[in-house]
């Protein structure tokens, strides 16, 4: 009876199957040239494919019933057409795609022309950019040394980025923009596909997984007016949006292997494609070397597996695993006599640091109708931070005993779902996108650990932790943003976005003289609030716009306000959130494939400023305050420009193509009142840095460069030109002899880079980085893994082979 039963089942199933029919075609232009890549989708489903090589495309298992194909390409009109399907049958429906001015959205570029940042599109998947002062940078179209995250070469066309060039590695970033801190990009909300992967954006927002940059397509950054869709930080939201199946063919197998000097070498391995309703990806990297400098070593493994499913036309289902493991050892820091005399030493040769990353996410996409969708996503991460050495001041010789170990470990869990929907209002054709957000997340911090007295990585202790706290955050926010289109022309965007925010801290805060634990007083904060925003958008042209925008920011007190670095810190009960406004006047815009171009004014206005100040006690004695102090606001304008001049004026010139860039910022980041203590003599001198430059922002931050392209060659030159900055709030210009304040000298490096396409599936990459072997640092380091001076690398080369089969 069973075998009957299975054999029923089976019979049906291929019966429901023999019903299904599909699409198939072929994408030329108007040359009759063939598209590859070019995006073909059915209106209000989820099943999309690309066209292959030759530009042919075809969708399976389809239902029978009546269905729009769109047909989408960048630098191509958009072109859509009614098709009927009927029971097992194949339709053959061919697309001519015609030229246009205007890019839509993002994809690939052609072979000629500006091959630089893109623009995101008025509405992206389900967040509203339309209005907002964003940047799209394509990973494909640079020429940079991606297998070690060269940041200064990927963001050099977005204007306002400063670069915390500290960590030779690549391991982890540190970026900001507008005179913000670069301190692990802590002031951007750093997600990957969508979700989060910093350790707690409400409470600790440091960024220390960075993905492969092979494996990412393109890094969506939207500045501070992303704050009511993402909410925290003032900086914005940065995207890394991983490279998706390739929905053209089955199998896709990639291997790029690069060496250099230092003992540098990378493999990354990719596999993927999609078959039917399935899409899947996996890749895995394996990075070594020993540093430009001493004692530098480091060493990576990154995985990464995703998934994705159509269920139906309607629902498609996926799920991503990535883990990460370091080890690195921390050269630590220099005085400024030993930077001079030698960038490459190392005083510490005992300093270790590790931060395993685990992330994990579920995803539903469901389609509604044509004109509404909804998005789910569950995401967390199991994450740890682990330091061993010998931390004190950089004047101190390291004695070679016991190191101190400190430990975090990192539980987060997440719940986003969104909504978004075309309404009309009368004849205005609107959009909505809102959502709701949950997020928990706990941190377990042990620190002033002894540790061995050996030189390896080792995280073991002897006893117990000086320091075990428990910081833990809950989230949960609502937040809903329209676009209002009165015209073809211009649009309007208005939104909020509701806050609550409850944040619980408890452990043991230090040891008696006798190793007994002393308890640490618990502490509970609750609080809720909304942030507000409005912009607008004009169309000035068929390829310009101009946007402007305003929305309110904050940023919530972190773990590191309500952890205090001494146990005789008191943190002051009524410590709130930062809290300010970010403003945009921008003119944006594409004209042909020749030019792209974005200029903007910009005011970040930054209140409630977290510090630390000394006060009296009832007995006389003194300690530090960690409350609000003051406000600081950084305004400049920034430009961004790329041309091509043998696409402008040569169209199809024989001797390749040329394309020019720059990137340029001017920032005024200042205090507008901002209170600090200093002690003398044993008393307290109060002062203002009222008029003071805001730390670690450079006044000026420009770069330029060229790329050659002629068949399978690119050629790319770049120079970075970042001005002075100081290193503490008080603008101190000589430095102290631990090297932790005083001036950040003003510096310019070049790079180099190329790549060479000799067969269908071959690539020679190759490049030189700080060209011209320039001494400078960005970064005194007042903790770990400094202290002191902490120096950019020198001259450096590497170059790589890639490979790739698609069958």
């Amino acid at each position: 009876m069973k075998k009957v039963l299975f054999a029923f089942v089976l019979l049906v199933n291929f019966s429901s199957l023999a019903q299904l029919g599909s699409i198939s075609g072929l994408i030329t232009t108007e040359l009759n040239e063939p598209l590859p890549g070019a995006s073909i989708t059915l209106a209000g489903t989820v099943r999309g494919v690309q066209t292959n090589a030759k530009g042919t495309y075809i969708l399976k298992g389809l239902k029978p019933g009546q269905y729009t194909i769109q047909v989408s390409f960048v630098g191509f009109r958009t072109s859509k057409r009614e098709v009927n399907i009927k029971e097992g049958k194949q339709q053959e429906v061919n697309f001519t795609l015609s030229d246009v001015t205007e890019l839509q959205g993002v994809s690939v570029t052609a072979q000629s022309g500006v091959k630089g940042n893109s623009f995101l599109p008025q509405v992206n998947e389900y967040t509203i950019t339309a209005g907002k002062k964003n940047e799209v940078i394509l990973l494909d179209n640079l020429q940079a040394n991606l297998a070690m995250n060269n940041s200064r070469q990927i963001f050099s066309r977005t204007p306002g980025i400063s670069v915390w060039e500290s960590d030779g590695s690549g391991i982890q970033l540190g970026v900001a923009s507008r005179g913000l801190s670069p301190n692990r990009s802590w002031e951007f909300n750093v997600r990957m596909d969508g979700y989060d992967i910093t350790p707690d954006p409400m409470g600790y927002p440091e960024a220390y997984y960075t993905p492969p940059m092979e494996v990412v397509d393109r890094i969506e950054i939207i500045r501070g007016a992303s704050s009511l869709q993402y909410g925290p930080q003032f900086g914005g939201l940065m995207n890394f949006v991983l490279r998706k199946p390739d929905l053209s063919t089955k199998l896709v197998v990639e291997s790029q292997n690069t060496t250099g000097n230092n003992g540098l070498f990378s493999s990354f391995n990719y596999v993927g494609g999609t078959a039917g309703r399935l899409s899947y990806t996996t890749y895995y990297q394996k990075r070594l070397g020993n540093g430009w400098r001493q004692n530098s070593y480091f060493n990576t493994d990154h995985s990464h597996g995703e998934v994705s499913y159509a269920l139906s036309n309607k629902l498609k289902v996926g799920a991503q695993l990535t883990y990460m493991y370091t080890q690195s050892q921390q050269a630590g820091g220099l005085t400024d006599t030993e930077f001079a005399q030698n960038a490459q030493q190392s005083k510490r040769a005992r300093n270790w640091f590790s931060n395993p990353w685990f992330i994990y996410a579920l995803t539903a996409d469901y389609v509604i109708s044509a004109d509404s969708k909804l998005s789910l996503k569950y995401f967390g991460t199991t994450a740890e931070r682990n330091s061993i050495g010998f931390t004190k001041a950089i004047t101190e010789v390291d004695p070679m005993g016991n190191r101190q170990v400190d430990r975090d470990f990192y539980q987060t869990n997440g719940l986003e779902l969104r909504y978004l929907v075309d309404y009309k209002l009368g004849s205005w054709k609107n959009t909505v996108a809102s959502g709701l957000r949950y997020f928990s997340g706990e941190i377990k911090r042990k620190q002033l650990g002894v540790g061995s007295n050996g030189n390896g990585m080792d995280f073991d202790i002897q006893g117990l932790y000086t320091r075990d706290l428990i910081f833990h955050n809950t989230n949960y926010a609502a937040f809903a943003e329209t676009i209002l289109r009165p015209s073809e022309r211009l649009l309007m965007t208005i939104g909020a976005r509701l806050e609550q925010i409850e944040t619980h801290m408890m452990g043991q805060s230090g040891l008696s003289s006798s190793g007994t634990p002393l308890a640490a007083t618990p502490s509970t904060r609750e609080r809720s609030f909304v942030l507000l925003g409005a912009g607008a958008e004009y169309q000035v042209s068929s390829g310009t716009k101009l946007y402007t925008n305003i929305a309110q920011a904050y940023r919530p007190v972190l773990a590191s306000d309500l952890l205090p670095p001494a146990t005789t810190d008191v943190i002051d009960p009524n410590l709130s959130d930062a809290k300010g406004f970010n403003f945009d006047l921008g003119y944006r815009g594409e004209l042909g494939n020749y030019l792209t171009f974005d200029v903007d004014y910009f005011h970040l206005d930054y209140d409630n400023r977290v510090g630390t100040i000394s006060r009296t006690n009832s007995d006389g004695k003194i300690y530090q305050f960690r409350t609000n102090l003051g406000h600081s606001v950084s305004k400049g304008a920034e430009a961004y420009i790329e041309f091509s001049p043998t696409t402008a004026w040569l169209k199809a010139s024989k001797m390749g193509n040329v394309s020019v860039f720059a990137s340029i910022a001017a920032i005024q980041a200042h205090y507008l009142d901002f209170k600090t203590t200093s002690v003398v003599s044993g008393k307290i001198v109060e002062s203002n840095l009222a008029g003071k430059s805001v730390e670690n922002a450079p006044e000026k931050i420009n770069r330029y460069g060229i790329t050659y392209s002629k068949k399978g060659l690119s050629l790319s030159w770049q120079i970075s030109d970042i001005g002075q900055a100081f290193a503490d709030a008080s603008n101190t210009m000589a430095a102290n002899a631990a090297a932790t304040t005083g001036l950040i000298p003003a510096y310019q490096v070049q790079d180099v880079s190329g790549s060479y396409k000799f067969k269908k599936y071959a690539t020679l990459k190759f490049g030189v980085n700080n060209l011209g072997d320039s001494r400078y640092f960005t970064r005194r380091s007042g903790g770990y893994p400094g202290p002191g001076i902490l120096p950019a690398d020198g001259r450096t080369w590497y170059v790589g082979l890639n490979v790739k089969f698609v069958n």
